[in-house]
This record gives C-alpha cells, structure tokens and sequence, in this order.
C-alpha cells in the first residue's frame, strides 16, 4: 500500500506525541537537528567537542547518560554518508522511569520538510518547535503587499516565505511641478500608477500561474492601494478567481509579507478546514434523512460496510488513538484480540491479569490497509473544529458516507 499524505502526516503527528511525553530526570535528553547542507564530517567533529565538554558535568550518572547519548548519535551519524535532502535529527537520551531509574531511548527522524537551522540541545524535554512548525500543512500560496511607493511578491509554501521581487513604483507624488495644470499632473499621476501596477501584475502572473496546485493569492498593504489593485483586474483571471482577501498590513517590504501571513492566518486555517467540515456536513445530512441515508458510523457498524465495498469515503477522528492487539494471558493461557487505547498494562479480559502483547498495530493504519484494498476514499478529521470534535465524541471516531445504502 502506498502511503497517503494524509496517513503519512498522520504518523508523523502520533510519533511527536510520543516523543513530547518523554521527560528526562535532569539535562539527559539531546536534540540535535541537522541542516542538509551541513557535511558529515563538521557534525562529527562537533560532538566530539561536547563530549570533551560533558566531562565537566557534576553529576556522575547525568555525565554518564549525555555521554552515552553524545556516542550513540556519532555512531548513528557514521551511517550516513551524506545528509538526506531534507536533513536529519536526532532525539537521544534517557528518559525517567520513576524515581531514580532511567530507559534509554533515541530516535533519528529524516523530516518531511527541510531543517533550516543546525541546533543542539541538552535538556530534560526534546526541543520540537521546528518538527511541531512541519504538521501545518505545506501548501502554497501567492502574496502581494502594495502601496504607491512600493510592491514585494513573495510565495509562502508552508511557513517558509520566498521574495520573488521587490519593487519601487517612481510614482510621482500628489503636487505640482513645473507649471502643469493639477489635471495633466493627475493624469500623469494616474498613467505611472497603471504601469506600476501592471509590471506587478505581470511578474505575479508569471509565477503564480506556474505553481501546480496553488490554493490562493493574498493581497495586503496600508491604505486602498491593495483593493483598488485587486478590483480593477490587473492580475489574470484565473488568479483573480483564487483571491482569499485582502489584509491591512503596516509594510510592503519583505517585512510585510511576514506580517500579512501572519494577519490572513485565520483565513487560511479556515480555508484548510472547509474541505473537511464539507465532509462532515454532507455526512450529516445523509444521516438526518427518515432512514438513516447512505451512513454508518461506530467501529462495527463501519467495519461491516468496508467489508462489503459500501464505502465511498471513510471518515476517521485523530483523536481515535487506539491500537489492536494479539495477545497471550500468562497466567489463564487465553489469547486472542483486543482494542485498547494504551499498550501498557492490559489485562486480561478472563482473569484481569496483565497480558503478553504479541503483535500491535495502530487501528488508523489498519483501517487505511482495510480501505485501500476496497478503492475506499479515506479521510482524517482534525478536531479543530466543533463538526471535527463531534465526530469524535459522538461517533467514536468513526462514519462513513456510502455508496448505496445497505440492507438489514
């Protein structure tokens, strides 16, 4: 099964959750993040410097730990030849375990996006702000800021801004000169302010329109300039038709276009939701209907349906963090298969004693294999949203809409 990018998120997301509950008990955990461009040999070389500077720690048993850590990354590290394009990091460490025990653990995670920053850290937590800044969605957008003395165009493709031009508009200003009546002079006005604003047009259109899968422009500046270069159609059509809105922004300089992502971010987040309140309303409303529609909701009812090829989309809360379990009971000798939503500590259903896990897999993971061998749509819900939560609380975690409805 190939991987959606939804599920690959997905799994992204549950592996941070996991690594964010790991506390050490003293300065134990090192994150080390690693830019692409950054050789092999100059990371090397850097961890040996903070092994000889470990040797300075007080505390025996927390040398010990960030020692152990600072070799079992180098060793890692010799295992690359080279950086992977997007680079590499690396959580290490040993995590407390109740009073004064300690598990190793370590982690080497090669990221959906670029690490942009080299960084080690030696803490007690592992530093996520640059793996947790990935989870927002990557898509990519057009943003102008404009006023009549200045444009920058710029295109945001997750969090990362990319200037594509600056411009100084040499618009004249608003007095007379040289004895022209104030008409002509506003006319000429009016001439330098139309050319200006079609040398952004032309530039904008020239990049926007080669972007595959752009979702949106966004238009941004002091004053009216912004709207009145939207409203009179300088940009091409098709661009103009992916418009989101304009945002009142202090500066069109590079400057601006940080501050107009950062104002037009309700938008976007609410642009990023439609898709999935769209599904949810229109599962709604089949299930509104006198006989319940073309609906199944709750892991039995839903489950049944998958496996007579009913779905035509799967809809599934991330918040249904659950695993299924084969297991074995050492003490009554039952086995079998359980659902359960942590893999510590679970007891037997006959006698209460604690179990083997034998096998485990994650119940989102199985449901994508289950629906990809029946061609099944499948979507995942955030819970940012109230049609999100309820899905959750109300449904488990679990509906779908059908392709015909199914009998009794």
């Amino acid at each position: 099964m190939t991987k959606s990018k939804d599920l690959l998120r997905y799994e992204f997301k549950k592996q941070l959750r996991e690594i964010q509950s790991i506390k050490g008990r003293a300065t134990e955990l090192i994150s080390l993040y690693v830019p692409p461009e950054k050789r092999v040999s100059d990371v090397t070389g850097y961890l040996r410097n903070e092994y000889a500077q470990s040797s300075n720690i007080k505390s025996r048993t927390t040398k010990k730990n960030v020692m152990w850590a600072i070799d079992s990354i180098s060793g890692k590290l010799k295992t690359f030849k080279n950086i992977p394009e997007n680079g590499l990091v690396f959580l290490v460490g040993h995590r407390s375990a109740g009073g004064d025990q300690t598990v190793p653990v370590s982690f080497i995670i090669q990221p959906p996006e670029p690490i942009t920053t080299f960084l080690y850290r030696c803490d007690s937590h592992f530093y996520l702000e640059q793996l947790e800044a990935m989870l927002t969605e990557s898509e990519v957008y057009g943003l102008i800021v404009i006023d009549r003395n200045e444009a920058t165009i710029g295109i945001l493709n997750g969090r990362r801004i990319e200037v594509v031009k600056n411009f100084q508009s040499m618009v004249m200003g608003k007095h007379k000169a040289g004895g022209q009546s104030a008409q002509r002079f506003e006319r000429l006005i009016e001439i330098s302010v139309h050319e200006y604003f079609k040398n952004v047009a032309e530039i904008a259109n020239d990049r926007f329109m080669a972007i595959e899968g752009l979702k949106g422009v966004i238009i941004g500046g002091p004053g009216s300039t912004k709207v009145k270069f939207m409203e009179d159609n300088y940009l091409h059509h098709e661009l103009m038709k992916r418009i989101i809105g304009t945002f009142e922004v202090g500066y069109t300089d590079e400057y601006g276009l940080k501050e107009l992502m950062h104002n037009a971010e309700p938008a976007l987040a609410d642009l990023s939701l439609t898709k999935e309140k769209k599904l949810i309303n229109r599962f709604l409303e089949e299930l509104r209907k006198p006989d319940g529609g073309h609906t199944a909701y709750g892991e039995a009812q839903t489950r049944e349906a998958m496996m007579r090829g009913a779905i035509d989309t799967l809809l599934i809360s991330e918040g249904m963090q659950k695993d299924i379990i084969e297991y074995t009971c050492p003490k009554c000798g039952k086995s079998g298969n359980l659902i359960v939503k942590s893999l510590e500590h679970v007891k037997c259903p006959e006698c209460n004693s604690e179990v083997e896990i034998t096998k485990h897999v994650d119940m989102i993971n199985d449901l994508y294999e289950l629906a990809d061998s029946f061609g099944t749509n499948v979507e995942i819900i955030s819970m940012d949203f109230e049609e999100g939560e309820m899905l959750m609380k109300a449904f488990n975690g679990l509906a779908a809409i059908l392709r015909y409805k199914l009998g009794g």
